[in-house]
């Protein structure tokens, strides 16, 4: 969805699952000793109004976030590092509320919330984007960013593909990642769900539309923009808002929480405020693609009434 990637911005190919609609339990899936050490349960909150996670966590020196091993949002790259915009901004807004260290908790997107929610880390860090549907079993931060979607399509975009619609009404043959919002934009514009090519990631996708097997790849603007950048045989469009219920809609990706987890939640809002007003936010943000026109004052609450 929310970029990233395809080869990712050091030639990293790792495993893409997209800002998902699909919110059902898979396998929590390891990465060498990191993802076996994350895959610790934490100790469950208590009853203490807002929880007390804060506290534990202080306390503990270490905070175990949910990736999706997505590049530009949250990866382990080739020296073995925990990277990402996710990661990165978890890193400074932690140190912060006075936990210096982070852990990767690596899992499938789809099993991001339910991970959440089953004690298998702290905090979603993986660029998730804020719906309704997500709203209603975690709570988020207020998004770090906003994101338009692109496609990969082959150069000089013979088919004049630049939106779902155009996806529609020319019949082209479509791919989007798995578990990807872009799913539900395309059906939205009038595309069969069942037409749609599932990848396993933005690698795939590309590698589709360079075969010739799909006219198109979606997904978010930063992943279509990093992953044509070593392809001779595909270009990335201008990024566009998806009309979804007859509106433009502009997504937003956050952090995610437990439900009652509130005051960990504020407290990681007012950092997130501070780097915002100062500008900081940009500059961890933009070594993984993130430009100003992806910067937002987009709330969790608004985009959670859409």
């Amino acid at each position: 969805m929310a970029s990233p990637p395809g080869n990712g911005r050091d030639g990293i190919r790792p495993p893409v699952r997209r800002r998902s609609l699909l919110l059902g339990a898979a396998a929590l899936g390891g990465l060498g000793a990191l993802g076996a050490a994350g895959c610790t349960r934490v100790a469950p909150a208590a009853g203490t109004r807002g929880g007390e996670l804060l506290d534990r966590l202080r306390a503990q020196g270490v905070v175990r976030l949910g990736i999706a091993g997505e590049v530009p949002f949250g990866y382990i790259d080739r020296q073995g590092r925990l990277t990402g915009e996710a990661p990165e901004l978890a890193r400074v807004i932690f140190k912060r509320l006075g936990v210096d260290q982070v852990q990767p908790v690596p899992t499938e997107f789809g099993s991001l919330i339910p991970g959440l929610n089953s004690q298998q880390f702290d905090v979603v860090a993986a660029g998730m984007y804020v719906n309704a549907e997500r709203c209603a079993q975690v709570i988020f931060a207020d998004p770090d960013y906003q994101m338009l979607d692109s496609f990969v399509v082959r150069k000089g975009n013979p088919k004049g593909l630049r939106s779902y619609k155009d996806v529609v009404a020319k019949k082209a043959r479509f791919a989007t990642g798995t578990g990807y919002a872009q799913i539900q934009h395309a059906v939205d514009a009038g595309y069969k769900e069942s037409d749609i090519l599932i990848v396993p990631d933005q690698v795939a996708g590309l590698n589709a539309v360079e075969a010739g097997r799909v006219d198109v790849f979606a997904g978010t603007a930063v992943t279509v923009r990093q992953v044509v950048r070593k392809s001779a045989k595909t270009e990335a469009i201008e990024p566009f808002a998806p009309v979804v219920k007859g509106q433009r809609q502009i997504d937003g990706g956050a952090f995610a929480f437990r439900p009652g987890e509130t005051r960990l939640r504020d407290a990681f809002n007012t950092e997130l405020h501070k780097l915002k007003k100062s500008g900081e936010l940009l500059r961890i943000l933009r070594p993984f693609g993130f430009t100003k026109d992806e910067m937002t004052d987009l709330t969790a609450k608004e985009l959670c009434g859409r």
